[in-house]
């Protein structure tokens, strides 16, 4: 089961996000659904079609089942998604 302390050993393709916080501006506020995932990037479909995000500079807040959210720092998440589940737990998740 996908909580808040395990988030980064799951897959995120199929989430629901909101990009919280970014250096572009174009970025914040951006919501939809993480439909593919990159080491660097997170792609998402929204209301506006496609749109690739920037994992680096970057805050993600993720709607996990059960109504939680959970922000998460991108820059934890820039690994490969097959890497990043071998990752310990680090104080990355508010």
């Amino acid at each position: 089961m996908i909580t808040s302390q395990n988030v980064l050993r799951h897959e995120l393709i199929g989430l629901d996000v909101l990009v919280s916080g970014a250096t572009n501006p174009l970025h914040r506020g951006l919501s939809g659904r993480i439909v593919d995932e990159t080491k660097n990037l997170l792609i998402l479909e929204t209301s506006h079609g496609v749109k690739r995000i920037p994992k680096m500079h970057s805050r993600f807040q993720l709607h996990l089942p059960g109504s939680e959210f959970v922000e998460i720092d991108g820059s934890v998440m820039a690994l490969a998604p097959e890497k990043r589940i071998n990752l310990h737990e680090k104080k990355r998740i508010k």
